[in-house]
C-alpha cells in the first residue's frame, strides 16, 4: 500500500469520494486545491461520510495548486508514494475557443506527471473519460467499445471537452513512453458519473438530472449516455493503487446505456408525486434548439447514437461490481431536491 498519496483537484465531485475512500483505507493524503485555505470547509463537508473523521483529519493535509501554473507542483509531489490526478476542467457549456478547455487539461496533466517524475513517484492513477474512448459516438450499432478503442482528436465533429480528455490522456501515456518508462500508470475512463455529491458542490454531470427535474425541456432529445455510479468510479481509483495488474492499463468505467427518456422514466417511477417530461423531440427540433442552448449544443454530436461499452476489464482487474445506474440517478435527484436545487 502506498503510504502518502497526492490527490489533485480534491474538491471535485469524483475526487471527494476518492478522498473519503483513501482516508478510510488508512492512507495519508496530500490533497490539492486552488486555494488550500478552503481545505477545512471541504473536510467538514466530507466528514459525515468518514468512518473515523477525527483520526482521518490527522492524515490529511491541503496544499494550493493550479493546473495552469508551475508553482507548487514539486512541493505537492515531494515525498509522495503515489499520485491520483483527477484535476481537469469540466464546463457546463463549451467555450468559444476550444483551447480554453484543452490547454489546462493537457498542460495540467503534463505538469502533474512531470512533477511525479522529478519526485520519483512511480505509481500514478489518472482520471480520464469514456470520451477518450468513444469520441462523440462515432460507432453506433457496432460491437461494444473497449479500452483498445481511442477517440481520434483530429475529427472535427468532436466537442472541445472530448478533445481535451483525449489529448490529456494521450499526453500521459506519451510521458510514460518518452520521459519516464518506469512510471506505473493506470487511467480510469468513466462514463457519465452519477450519484449523491459529498457536500454542496455538485458535479457538472448533475446538470442533466437538474434539467429533467425542472422539466426545462418540453421534449427530450434522443440522446443517451453510458452511466456509472460515482462510488464505483472512486473505488476503481483506490483499488488500482494496490492492484499491480492494473499498471499500464486503461480501465473503462461505464455500465448501462440509458437514453434521456430512460432517465426520465426512472424518475417518474421513483418520484410518483412529481411530473416529468418523457416525450422525445424530433432530431430536427433539437438541432434548432442547440443554436440557442449551449448545454444542448455540447452533446449534439451524440444525437440518435446508441454506443455500448464493455466494462469487463474493471470487473476482472479491479473486482468492481457495478451499481445499478438507476439507483445512482435516484441518489443524484434526491440530493438535488434536498439542497433545493430542483
Amino acid at each position: 500500500m502506498a503510504n502518502l498519496v497526492t490527490l489533485t483537484g480534491a474538491s471535485g465531485f469524483i475526487a471527494r469520494h476518492i478522498l473519503v475512500r483513501l482516508l478510510d483505507g488508512g492512507y495519508r493524503v496530500r490533497a490539492t486545491l486552488r486555494d488550500a485555505t478552503r481545505g477545512d470547509a471541504l473536510f467538514d463537508e466530507i466528514s459525515p461520510s468518514l468512518s473515523a473523521p477525527e483520526e482521518a483529519r490527522k492524515r490529511l493535509e491541503f496544499v494550493s495548486l493550479d493546473l495552469e501554473t508551475d508553482d507548487g507542483w514539486d512541493a505537492a509531489l515531494a515525498g509522495s508514494d503515489a499520485l491520483v490526478h483527477t484535476a481537469s476542467p469540466f464546463p457546463l457549456e463549451m467555450p468559444k475557443d476550444e483551447m480554453d478547455l484543452i490547454r489546462p487539461a493537457v498542460e495540467g496533466t503534463k505538469r502533474a506527471l512531470g512533477a511525479a517524475t522529478r519526485a520519483g513517484v512511480r505509481r500514478v492513477v489518472l482520471t480520464s473519460s469514456v470520451a477518450s474512448i468513444m469520441g462523440d459516438g462515432s460507432r453506433p450499432g457496432s460491437a461494444p467499445l473497449t479500452e483498445e478503442d481511442w477517440t481520434d482528436p483530429e475529427r472535427h465533429e468532436i466537442s472541445a471537452y472530448t478533445k481535451s480528455k483525449t489529448l490529456a490522456e494521450m499526453a500521459a501515456w506519451d510521458h510514460v513512453k518518452t520521459a519516464d518508462p518506469a512510471m506505473e500508470l493506470t487511467t480510469i475512463c468513466p462514463g457519465l458519473v452519477m450519484g449523491a455529491p459529498l457536500g454542496a458542490s455538485i458535479g457538472s454531470s448533475m446538470n442533466i438530472v437538474q434539467r429533467i427535474l425542472r422539466r426545462k425541456d418540453p421534449m427530450l432529445a434522443r440522446i443517451g449516455l453510458s452511466l456509472v455510479d460515482v462510488g464505483d468510479v472512486a473505488e476503481a481509483h483506490v483499488r488500482a493503487l494496490s492492484r499491480p495488474e492494473s499498471i499500464g492499463k486503461r480501465i473503462l468505467m461505464a455500465h448501462d446505456f440509458l437514453w434521456f427518456r430512460d432517465m426520465a422514466e426512472t424518475f417518474k417511477a421513483r418520484f410518483p408525486e412529481r411530473k416529468f417530461v418523457t416525450r422525445v423531440a424530433p432530431d430536427w427540433l433539437v438541432r434548432i434548439l442547440a443554436r440557442f442552448d449551449g448545454t444542448i449544443r455540447a452533446i449534439l454530436p451524440m444525437l440518435g447514437k446508441e454506443v455500448r461499452t464493455d466494462p469487463t476489464r474493471a470487473r476482472e482487474l479491479l473486482g468492481i461490481e457495478f451499481r445499478d445506474p438507476r439507483d445512482s440517478l435516484e441518489d443524484a435527484a434526491r440530493a438535488l431536491i434536498r439542497m433545493g436545487l430542483d
